[in-house]
């Protein structure tokens, strides 16, 4: 077992989405939103850091991280989760970011996604595109869009991701997932190949460039179902930033092909939820003739307007689903005007609910998110989590050596762990038995 290994299990009990490692610091866990540090782990310094992290890089990724800086792969532990893993070098050395992607998708249901949402999966050819910043769950929502289609269709679908993250089984569906860099040279090689792999439904994990997205919409027009994410937050910027990538001279072309193929948008952004967790507010845009046309006649800026008037096409602004959740008191006010992008027209709305939003004013204090990944609690102990937790094993040996002190490299062919034995839950095994 890899030394990292316990911690990814210490992060998947507690609940904590992203692990964060940075050399010359403890690991910091993402838990409800905020980062905590993991009370109990040491210091690890940038030669340390090396060690630990390459005892789980694929042999490729330590080359594409020798010669770039960094890289991207997914780990996987048996029983426990996927992880998606990204390595870095920062001016303090070495580090790495991780999110846990569990092995069970969660369903439509379960994440409250509006019906509206899911009867895009019913599509039979277009382009649906969920949108929202870095780490608002929009490949949660992806994933739980594509297990709907596997068990209500019978259907090909080929997914292009960087890296694989959620694996599909078959279930109706015959399901080819592939990864760039493994599988493929890149997003529009395999987009432009998918075409001749006769799919019905093609997800694209990121449409970075102008002739990915390009490719993407032209999959749409001959007849195939496609879904894809850009990192814009509302749908009106999602159809201006698709149409900006292309040259002046060919923006008419896009906004007229858009305009027929794009059949729905749906913006995320993760709130902090009361009193602990995260909690999606969607915008959702269905493309009508209204909408279309103005996609196609250059009328962006009205989409808000026509959306606020097609709530019974299943429509919802970013705004209005933020009131949603005030209203449910599932998120603070403070909170909400923060995530909103109209914020003078979401103040408005809590006035008139009868609530002033002061940003100088502190929010209640939270529970010290700092103790749920520190001491292991006995099996009937519940660490706010809802669930009985489950005492994490002891982290391999990690060097207990100072930043400023040299740890000999293992010898090459050497297997095992760093040198040096310390673990690095050792106070708290120390501090039950006093």
């Amino acid at each position: 077992m890899a030394w990292i290994d316990s911690l990814f299990k210490r992060m998947v009990e507690v609940g904590a989405s992203d692990l964060h490692m940075t050399s010359t610091l403890p690991p910091m866990f993402r838990l409800h939103g905020e980062m905590v540090p993991v009370e109990g782990c040491p210091v690890i310094s940038a030669k340390q850091m090396r060690q630990i992290l390459m005892e789980i890089c694929p042999p490729d990724n330590k080359q594409e991280f020798e010669r770039d800086c960094d890289t991207d792969f997914a780990y996987a532990i048996e029983g426990l989760a996927r992880f998606r893993c990204n390595f870095f070098m920062d001016s303090r050395g070495m580090g790495a970011v991780f999110r846990v992607i569990p092995e069970e998708i969660l369903t439509l249901e379960q994440l409250n996604i509006p019906k509206a949402v899911k009867d895009l999966c019913y599509l039979s050819k277009g382009l649906v595109l969920v949108t929202g910043p870095t780490g608002s769950g929009k490949s949660t929502t992806l994933a739980a869009m594509v297990d709907h289609i596997n068990k209500n269709r019978a259907d090909h679908i080929i997914t292009i991701e960087d890296p694989i993250e959620f694996v599909h089984p078959d279930h109706k569906c015959l399901i080819n997932q592939r990864e760039v860099g493994g599988h493929t040279q890149s997003f529009k090689r395999a987009l432009r190949a998918a075409l001749r792999e006769d799919p019905d439904i093609v997800l694209v994990g990121e449409m970075r460039d102008l002739e990915t997205i390009e490719i993407a919409i032209e999959t749409a027009e001959t007849g195939h179902l496609v879904f894809g994410t850009l990192h814009t937050t509302t749908a009106a910027s999602t159809v201006d930033r698709i149409i900006d990538q292309f040259p002046s001279d060919r923006q008419e072309q896009i906004r007229t092909m858009l305009s027929s193929s794009l059949k729905g948008v749906v913006a995320q952004t993760l709130c902090k939820k009361k009193p602990k967790g995260r909690v999606a507010a969607l915008e959702i845009m269905i493309v009508n003739s209204a909408i279309s046309s103005q996609i196609r006649e250059g009328k962006t800026h009205q989409i808000p307007s026509t959306m606020q008037m097609g709530a019974k096409l299943g429509m919802c602004t970013l705004n209005d689903s933020l009131e949603k959740l005030v209203k449910s008191d599932q998120v603070d006010a403070k909170e909400a005007y923060i995530k909103a992008v109209d914020k003078e027209g979401f103040a408005s709305k809590m006035a008139a609910l009868g609530l002033n939003i002061n940003l100088d004013t502190d929010a209640p204090a939270q529970a010290p998110m700092a103790q749920a990944p520190t001491a292991p609690a006995a099996p009937h102990q519940d660490l706010s989590l809802g669930k009985p937790q489950v005492q994490p094993e002891p982290a391999a040996p990690l060097p207990s050596e100072a930043p400023t002190q040299q740890t000999p490299a293992p010898e090459p062919g050497s297997v095992g762990p760093p040198p040096g034995i310390a673990d690095p839950f050792e106070r708290f095994k120390n501090r039950k038995k006093g």
